[in-house]
C-alpha cells in the first residue's frame, strides 16, 4: 500500500498525504471477505456499509480480536450474534485509510461529539501522549481499551497514551459515550474508546506513507511491517508487526503571515499587536507608585515600557515527533474447546515541544549600583527610584551623591557598597527557545486462557502488566538562582558570590548583550522522570443460560467474574525541577509523587430477549448489570472506599426496520493517583484580569488587596497577569472520594426494507456528574473574594488564601514568593452534558459503467450538543460552555465544544478506483458572556442588572467596567474576535488498486486551503 497525503496548509489542517506502499496479506491462508469493519463475511453489495463514521448499526456486530476473542463494546457478554442496547460510533479500517491517520488520536480527533484533546497540534502545555475527550467531560473520564482490555496509563492521572495503540493492525474503532462503569469499572463516566484488532492476519503487509504540507513543511514519514501466519492445522495462528514514524516541526514563523505576530488578550477581550512583558530588552518592576521601566531604545537609559516580547515565531503548529512500536499476538487450542493466547505491545516515542525563550519572569534581583554594566544614566535611575531597603515599606533611594559613592564601591567591605532590588523581566533569545524533549517507553503484556465449559457457556482468564517510563528532559531553561548570582557584580569578570564559575551577566541594553558565556552559564539542562505501571487480573464465565422466556426462543445471555487492578505511579525530579521557582518559564516546580491504588470488583451482567417473532414485536429485549468494587489507597493509614455500578438497557424492534433502545447507567469515577497524592505547589492558569490591576479608590478592595500582600505602595500600579497566566497553588487531596454519575441514552434504529443499503440512527445522551472532583476555574476564585465590593473583607478566608507579588503587588511572578490564587481539589463539582447523535449509511450500485460496476457510499455522523455546563463549587457559576469559548469554558473542558458538528463521507468507487470526498463541519461560536466574571460583578455593582438577565445577550454588547462600576472605554470586545464563524473543511482521497497485492492512495486534506479563525 502507497499511501501520498498533501495538505495544503497546516493553517487549515491540510496534509499531503502521498505514498503508501502496501502489499495486502498474500497469505498461507485468506480469509473470507470482509466488510469495511473486518469482522463478519462481506454482505451483498447495497446491504455493504460505506466508509466513515457508522452507528453499531452499520458494523458487524461482534467479531473476534487478533487474539480470537469476541469483543462487543458496552458489555463483556461474549456472543457472535449480539448487538448491546448502548449506541456505540464505529471507525472503520477503511476510514483509517482513507484519512491516512497517523496515531490514533487523528482517528478520534474529528468525530462529532469528540473534544479535541492533547495531540499533536498542541505545543505548549503537551506533556508527550496523546489523549481522547469524550463530550468534553475531560480526558481522565474515559477508558481507553484494546479488545476490550485496559492497557498502562501514561501518566499519574491514569489516562492512556494513544501514541502507544498499534494502528497498523487495528480493524475499527469503537466509541461508547455514556457510562459504561458496570461493564469496564471506574474512569469509564464519559465512556469507553475500545481499538479492536484484525483476527487471525496471515500473510505480509507493507505500508509506507509520506506527507507534506503546500507549504513544503511539516514531512511525516511512517511505515508498518506486518507478518502473520497460521500454523498447526489453523489450530495456532502468530501475528508481528513493526512500525516507524517521524515528524518534522511547523513554526508559526514560517511561510503563514496570520501567525508570526501574537495576539494578546487585555482584559480577557483580544486586541491585536500585543505580547508579553517578559521581554528583551529587560523591563523592570520598580514599585513605590512607579510605573514598569524598559531598557531605552539605545540601550542607555531607562523609559515607561514600550514594546512587548513576540513570542510567536518561536512557537509550532505540529510537535516534533518520532515512534518505534511493535506488537505481536498469538493464541494456539491446545484441546479442544481450550486456547491460549499472549499479546505483547513495546512503543517508543520522543515527542519535542518548541516554545518562546525562557528567562526571569518578574523575579526579584538586587544589583550593586557598582554593576559594571549600568550605564551612567541607568545608575542614576535606579538609585533615584529603586528601593535599597526592603525590609522598609515603601522604595528607600539614594541621593545623588550617595549614589556616586555607591558606584566607586567594588567591594561589599566597603561602607559605601549599596545594592537596590526590582522585579526583572528578561527573556533570553541568546540563550535559544525552551525545548522539551519527552521519551516514552511503553511495554505491556497480556496471557491468558479461555474455553468451553459447556458448549453454551465459557470462561476466560487473564493476567495483564504493562509499565510506561517518561523521561522530560529541557533545554535552554534559565536558572533564576544563577541569574542572581550572576547580577551581583562589580567588575565584568567575576562575581560576588565567590562562585569560580560564575559570569557576570549583562542585562542593561537591547537583544545580544548576553555573550555565549554568560548564556551558558545561567541555563542548564534538567529532567523529570514520570513511571506508571498497571497490574491486572480478570476472571469471567459467559454465554447463555440454558433457558428463554417463553415467548421468545432466543435463550438468556450472562457473564459474571471479578477483576483486580493495581495502579502505581510516581514522578521524580532533579533538584532544579524541584525547586520553585528557579526554571524560568517552566510553569512551577515538579515536586515528587509517588503514590498507589488497588481495587477488587465483582461483577454481572445479563441479557435477555422477552419476546422474539411476535405481531409488533421482532424482538424485545433487556438488559441489566451491577459491579461492586472495594478501592485501597496505598497510604500508611490505607484509606478505602467501595462503589456500586449498574445499568439497565433495553431495546425494542417492533419490526425488522424499525427499532426503539434505551440506556442508564450509575457510573463513578475514582479519584486517580495524581488527584490524591500530589503535593500543594503553585504553576499557571489563565486569568485576564486582576481586580487589583490599575487605578482603585475602593477602600474595601484596595485593604483586600493590601491583606494578599501587594505592598501599599503598589496599588495603583498593579498590573493584569503577563500573557493572561496567573499563579495558582493547589494540588491532592488524600480525602477525595469517588464522583458519581447517572447517565442515560434513547434513540432510534431505522433499516428500512424499501430502501435497500440504507441504515440510519439517532440517540438522545444525557450526562450528569455530581460530586465531581474539580478544581473552582480562574474567576470563580476571583468572585469568591471580589464578587460583593461592599462587603468585601480583608480577613475573609475567600480573600486572604490569595497570595499576592510582594514586589509589583500582581498575581503573577515566581512561584516561590507568589502564590497566586488558591485552587485546592475537591468533589464539589457538578457537570451536564446533553445532546443528540445522528447517523445516516446508504450504499447503492448505479449499474455497469464501461464494463466496470460502480457503487455510490454514503456516510454521515452529526452531532448536536445541548449542553455542557460546570459548577466546581454550590456558590460558583454554573457555567454554560456550548459554542463558547473563554479562559474558564476552556479551563474545564480543554477545547471547544461546538453545537453543531458533522462529517459526511461521500465514495464512489469505479471497479479499482475510489474517489472519495470527506465534509466536516464546525458550527460558528461565540465569546461566552460571562467570560470576564470580574466584568459581570462590576456589572452588578454598577447596577447593570439587564446584562446579566438576560442570557441571550451578545458579548460584542458587553461593555468592559472595571471594579468601582464606571466604564474605562476602549475595552469592548475587538469585532474581530467576538466570534468564530462556522467552518466547512473538505477532503479529498483518490485510492487505486493496482493489482491484487498493491493499493496507491492519495489523500488532500483541506484542498480550500481554509484558513484557522485568529
Amino acid at each position: 500500500m502507497l499511501s501520498i497525503k498533501k495538505s495544503r496548509a497546516i493553517s487549515a489542517g491540510a496534509l499531503l498525504c502521498a505514498t503508501c506502499l502496501s502489499t495486502p496479506a498474500f497469505a498461507q491462508d485468506v480469509t473470507p471477505p470482509t466488510d469495511v469493519q473486518g469482522g463478519t463475511p462481506a454482505p451483498a453489495d447495497d446491504q455493504t456499509p460505506p466508509a466513515g463514521v457508522q452507528s453499531s448499526e452499520a458494523a458487524a456486530p461482534a467479531e473476534e480480536t487478533s487474539s480470537a476473542d469476541i469483543v462487543v463494546t458496552g458489555t463483556l457478554i461474549r456472543n457472535p450474534n449480539l448487538v448491546a442496547s448502548a449506541p456505540v460510533t464505529v471507525v472503520g479500517q477503511e476510514e483509517i485509510q482513507l484519512k491516512q491517520s497517523n496515531v490514533a488520536e487523528e482517528v478520534l480527533r474529528t468525530i462529532p461529539g469528540v473534544v479535541p484533546s492533547i495531540g499533536s497540534n498542541v505545543n505548549n502545555g503537551n506533556g508527550g501522549a496523546s489523549f481522547v475527550n469524550l463530550r468534553g467531560l475531560g480526558a481522565n473520564r474515559n477508558v481507553v481499551l484494546l479488545d476490550g482490555t485496559r492497557i498502562v496509563p501514561a501518566n499519574l492521572i491514569g489516562i492512556v497514551d494513544l501514541n502507544n495503540i498499534p494502528l497498523a493492525l487495528v480493524d475499527r474503532v469503537d466509541v461508547l459515550t455514556g457510562g459504561a462503569s458496570s461493564t469496564y469499572g471506574a474512569d469509564a463516566v464519559g465512556g469507553v474508546v475500545n481499538f479492536i484488532t484484525r483476527s487471525d492476519f496471515a500473510g505480509v503487509e507493507l505500508s509506507a506513507s509520506e506527507q507534506i504540507t503546500e507549504r513544503g513543511d511539516g514531512n511525516i514519514l511512517r511505515t508498518d511491517l506486518t507478518i502473520g501466519a497460521n500454523f498447526d492445522d489453523g489450530r495456532g495462528n502468530a501475528v508481528i508487526s513493526l512500525g516507524y514514524q517521524e515528524a518534522d516541526p511547523v513554526f508559526f514563523g514560517g511561510d503563514r503571515p496570520f501567525s508570526q505576530v501574537t495576539l494578546e488578550s487585555l482584559d480577557e477581550f483580544f486586541v491585536a499587536g500585543q505580547g508579553s512583558s517578559t521581554t528583551v530588552p529587560s523591563a523592570f518592576d520598580i514599585g513605590g507608585g512607579r510605573p514598569r521601566q524598559q531598557i531605552s531604545a539605545d540601550g542607555l537609559g531607562i523609559q515607561n515600557f514600550y514594546k512587548a516580547f513576540n513570542f510567536n515565531p518561536f512557537n509550532i503548529f505540529q510537535t516534533p515527533f518520532k515512534r518505534y512500536n511493535m506488537y505481536g499476538a498469538g493464541h494456539y487450542d491446545v484441546a479442544d474447546g481450550i486456547t491460549v493466547y499472549a499479546r505483547g505491545m513495546y512503543s517508543n516515542n520522543t515527542v519535542d515541544t518548541i516554545i518562546a525563550p525562557s528567562g526571569v519572569f518578574a523575579s526579584s534581583v538586587v544589583v550593586p549600583v557598582s554593576n559594571p554594566f549600568l550605564s551612567a544614566a541607568q545608575r542614576t535611575y535606579f538609585c533615584g527610584n529603586a528601593d535599597f531597603d526592603p525590609n522598609t515599606p515603601g522604595n528607600q533611594t539614594l541621593t545623588p551623591a550617595q549614589c556616586a559613592a555607591a558606584a566607586a564601591a567594588t567591594s561589599t567591605s566597603d561602607p559605601n557598597f549599596r545594592q537596590f532590588t526590582v522585579g526583572l523581566r528578561r527573556r533570553t533569545p541568546e540563550v535559544g527557545p525552551r525545548v522539551t524533549s519527552f521519551n516514552t517507553q511503553m511495554f505491556d503484556f497480556k496471557a491468558g486462557v479461555r474455553g468451553d465449559i459447556t458448549d453454551k457457556i465459557g470462561f476466560d482468564v487473564f493476567a495483564a502488566r504493562g509499565q510506561s517510563s517518561n523521561v522530560t528532559s529541557i533545554q535552554n531553561f534559565v536558572l533564576l538562582s544563577r541569574v542572581r548570582d550572576a547580577l551581583l557584580a562589580t567588575n565584568p569578570d567575576s562575581c560576588l558570590s565567590g562562585n569560580e564559575g560564575c559570569v557576570p551577566l549583562n542585562i542593561f541594553g537591547q537583544e545580544g548583550t548576553i555573550t555565549p558565556a554568560m548564556a551558558d552559564f545561567i541555563s542548564d539542562a534538567s529532567t523529570v522522570t514520570n513511571k506508571s505501571r498497571l497490574s491486572q487480573a480478570r476472571g469471567i464465565i459467559n454465554g447463555e443460560a440454558g433457558f428463554s422466556s417463553p415467548w421468545a426462543d432466543t435463550p438468556v445471555s450472562f457473564a459474571i467474574g471479578t477483576e483486580y487492578r493495581k495502579y502505581r505511579a510516581e514522578q521524580a525530579s532533579d533538584v532544579l525541577a524541584k525547586t520553585p521557582g528557579e526554571l524560568g518559564g517552566a510553569g512551577g516546580a515538579a515536586p515528587d509523587i509517588n503514590g498507589g491504588l488497588e481495587v477488587y470488583e465483582g461483577y454481572a451482567e445479563v441479557i435477555a430477549p422477552l419476546i422474539t417473532d411476535k405481531p409488533f414485536f421482532k424482538s424485545l429485549t433487556v438488559e441489566g448489570g451491577i459491579r461492586r468494587s472495594h478501592y485501597t489507597v496505598d497510604t500508611a493509614s490505607k484509606p478505602k472506599f467501595k462503589t456500586t455500578t449498574w445499568k439497565i438497557a433495553g431495546s425494542w424492534e417492533p419490526t425488522a426496520d424499525f427499532k426503539i433502545r434505551g440506556n442508564y447507567q450509575h457510573a463513578v469515577r475514582a479519584p486517580n493517583i495524581s488527584e490524591l497524592f500530589s503535593p500543594i505547589a503553585t504553576g499557571l492558569t489563565n486569568l485576564g484580569t486582576d481586580p487589583c490591576a490599575g487605578t482603585i479608590t475602593n477602600p474595601n478592595l484596595i485593604a483586600v488587596c493590601i491583606a494578599q500582600g501587594a505592598p501599599p505602595s503598589t496599588i495603583g500600579f498593579i498590573t493584569n497577569p503577563t500573557a493572561g497566566q496567573a499563579n495558582v497553588t493547589a494540588g491532592g487531596n488524600l480525602n477525595l472520594q469517588p464522583e458519581v454519575a447517572n447517565t442515560w441514552t434513547v434513540g432510534a434504529v431505522l433499516t428500512p426494507g424499501f430502501l435497500r443499503g440504507f441504515t440510519a440512527t439517532i440517540d438522545y445522551y444525557n450526562i450528569k456528574v455530581k460530586d465531581a472532583i474539580t478544581a473552582a476555574t480562574p474567576d470563580d476564585l476571583i468572585a469568591a473574594c471580589f464578587g460583593n465590593l461592599t462587603a468585601a473583607s480583608a480577613t475573609d478566608p475567600a480573600c486572604t488564601v490569595i497570595g499576592r507579588n510582594p514586589i509589583s503587588g500582581g498575581l503573577d511572578g515566581p512561584p516561590d514568593t507568589t502564590p497566586g490564587l488558591f485552587g485546592p481539589l475537591s468533589n464539589l463539582g457538578v457537570i451536564t452534558t446533553d445532546g443528540v447523535d445522528l447517523t445516516m449509511n446508504y450504499r447503492r450500485t448505479l449499474g455497469t459503467w464501461f464494463g466496470t460496476t460502480t457503487k455510490l457510499n454514503l456516510a454521515f455522523g452529526g452531532n448536536y450538543t445541548a449542553h455542557s455546563k460546570f459548577q466546581a463549587t454550590p456558590t460558583s457559576v454554573d457555567r454554560e460552555c456550548v459554542g463558547l469559548y473563554s479562559v474558564n469554558c476552556n479551563a474545564f473542558g480543554g477545547a471547544i465544544q461546538p453545537k453543531y458538528s458533522f462529517n459526511m463521507r461521500s465514495t464512489l468507487s469505479l471497479g479499482r478506483v475510489d474517489l472519495s470526498l470527506l465534509w466536516r463541519y464546525i458550527s460558528k461560536e461565540k465569546f461566552e458572556p460571562l467570560q470576564h466574571e470580574s466584568n459581570r460583578l462590576a456589572a452588578i455593582a454598577a447596577n447593570e442588572a439587564a446584562i446579566l438577565d438576560d442570557p441571550t445577550i451578545d458579548p460584542e454588547d458587553l461593555p468592559c467596567f472595571d471594579f468601582d462600576g464606571t466604564d474605562p472605554g476602549g475595552c469592548v470586545v475587538d469585532p474581530r474576535f467576538r466570534k468564530i464563524k462556522a467552518y466547512n473543511y473538505f477532503d479529498f482521497a483518490t485510492r487505486f488498486n493496482v493489482n491484487e497485492h498493491f493499493d496507491m492512495t492519495i489523500t488532500a486534506v483541506n484542498i480550500f486551503d481554509k484558513k484557522p479563525p485568529i
